[in-house]
């Protein structure tokens, strides 16, 4: 009898951890005021869609259709392990390795008269991405959610090579 997890399960905690991970952000930042650069932003998409992903294959499986739970549990590790490249870039960013993209900075967002800046000023907060909002043991939001898509990322290709019959 073996003692690995099933396919199911595995997905299951994929999608439970993703949903958790993308939670955690939006408490950051409704619930304590952390207003999110765009690279963060772009972050979530991976757990927006990847979440739902995992949770059909867990689905899926659970009914007794490994290929098409494969499939799913595929495209979901292939978004979260995107997710993980792009928050390595963003700490990276934020250490200051390379530069962002220019649109974190607000270089595209320029004022023609005073009365537009001042119409800005009052509507607009740029978010830099190079400025880490918050830090834990020295790695910042970016820099764990990186680790935390590169586990689930992981896990999916760890679930994908579980035997399919038991």
């Amino acid at each position: 009898m073996s003692r690995a997890p099933s396919m199911a399960i595995l997905a299951f905690a994929i999608a439970a951890a993703a949903a958790l991970t993308v939670g955690a952000a939006l408490v950051f930042q409704h619930g304590f005021g952390y207003v999110p650069c765009m690279l963060c932003l772009w972050e979530r998409w991976p757990y927006y869609v990847g979440a739902p992903l995992a949770l059909a294959a867990g689905l899926v499986a659970a009914a007794g259709a490994p290929g098409a739970a494969r499939l799913l549990l595929a495209a979901a590790g292939l978004l979260f392990l995107g997710g993980a490249v792009l928050g390595g870039y963003h700490a990276g960013v934020e250490w200051g390795f390379w530069p962002g993209p220019a649109s974190c900075a607000g270089a595209n967002a320029a004022p023609t008269s005073a009365s537009d800046l001042l119409e800005q000023m009052s509507g607009t907060r740029v978010v830099p991405c190079d400025a880490a909002a918050w830090r834990l043991l020295g790695v910042s939001l970016a820099g764990y959610n990186a680790l935390i898509s590169a586990g689930l990322a992981a896990l999916a290709a760890y679930a994908l090579r579980l035997p399919t019959a038991r």
